[in-house]
């Protein structure tokens, strides 16, 4: 991942507590890094960004008018342009947050602000990192206190896909953010600083595209085994874009779900109108409940995914038996010729 710029900066509250204050990087820190100061930045943004990638987002694109449009849009263009220097945009950056932040004390850490390109795709990462203590050795071999940034716990961040907002893609969501439920008011404030209007739920997206893969599966058959590989498929691939910061397309995961027929899962999902959007943001926690439940004995074979349990599948532990509530229409019409 080359980083391009980067810039740190810090936010304290005042001693009396009452507002919050910024300590902007020095400009000389603008001039350059030595070689081995780079690739610790490096390291750095690239564990922010690991962590970010786990954590429960909001998605949308910056706002052309009204209410919540910002100047942050003006500031990037200018700035990609080559209007505007990086350690210029960063100041402005942290001066609106802090404004945008002051009845949040408990923000207090280093702003870190990056340019980065990760393949064809550049980001601009915006991350507030807590500092905590710990313990090193010194050059004596001594226990001493060692001051650390947490880069694993992240309470306030977004992150702009610069090439996708380039692009000027209809309805694409090339602005995230931070959403966890004890964070209202920092996710409000970072709402305010991006100058963004909110679109995709992610999590309901992703629910609604896990559905939409179960009747797929369900409409088309597939036996016990190629149903799990097509599965594992979805489920590596929603977590490789996790992974990238990136969303889901639905026509690139039709094509991985069923390569001999690669458009007929975007199909199924277009006609039976689920109302997905065109690319969804992965959400990981939403993810990790999806699994499959097997199993083989006696001549009864079954198969269901985890989230039709105790819904339209119950599970009597007590007398050891499953009822399915909602008979699939092929195994309804086999039972019927019975009669």
């Amino acid at each position: 991942m080359p980083l391009l710029q980067s810039m740190v900066h810090r936010l304290d509250p005042t001693l009396d507590g009452e507002r919050l204050t910024l300590t902007a990087a020095p400009q000389s820190s603008e001039q350059g890094q030595a070689p081995s100061d780079d690739a610790v930045m490096t390291s750095l943004v690239g564990a922010l960004n690991d962590t970010y990638n786990t954590k429960p987002k909001g998605w949308g694109r910056f706002a052309e008018e009204g209410e919540h449009a910002g100047p942050l849009a003006v500031w990037l263009r200018d700035y990609l342009a080559g209007d505007k220097r990086f350690y210029e945009l960063s100041v402005e950056l942290a001066e609106r947050l802090t404004k945008q932040l002051q009845e949040q004390l408990s923000v207090s850490g280093y702003l870190v602000v990056s340019h980065q390109r990760q393949g064809d795709t550049e980001t601009l990462l915006i991350a507030l990192v807590h500092q905590r203590e710990g313990i090193g050795i010194d050059r004596d071999h001594h226990a001493v206190p060692a001051a650390q940034l947490n880069t694993s716990q992240l309470t306030l961040a977004a992150r702009i896909n610069l090439t996708q907002w380039q692009s000027e893609a209809p309805n694409a969501q090339y602005v995230s953010f931070l959403k966890d439920r004890g964070g209202k008011k920092l996710a409000e404030g970072l709402v305010a600083l991006l100058g963004m209007e909110e679109g995709v739920d992610a999590p309901a997206e992703t629910r609604t595209l896990l559905k939409a893969f179960s009747d797929y599966v369900e409409s088309e058959d597939f036996d016990e085994e190629v149903s799990r590989e097509k599965t594992d498929t979805l489920v590596d691939y929603a977590n490789e874009q996790l992974r990238r910061g990136e969303p889901m397309t639905l026509e690139e995961l039709s094509g991985l779900v069923n390569e001999q027929q690669p458009k007929a899962f975007y199909e199924h999902i277009r006609n039976a109108d689920y109302g997905l959007s065109p690319e969804i943001p992965p959400d990981k926690r939403t993810l990790s409940q999806f699994r499959r439940f097997t199993g083989r004995a006696g001549g009864v074979s079954i198969s269901f995914d985890s989230h039709l349990l105790g819904s339209s599948i119950e599970y009597d532990a007590a007398q050891d038996r499953l009822i399915i509530k909602q008979v699939p229409k092929q195994l309804r019409e086999q039972l019927t010729k019975q009669d």
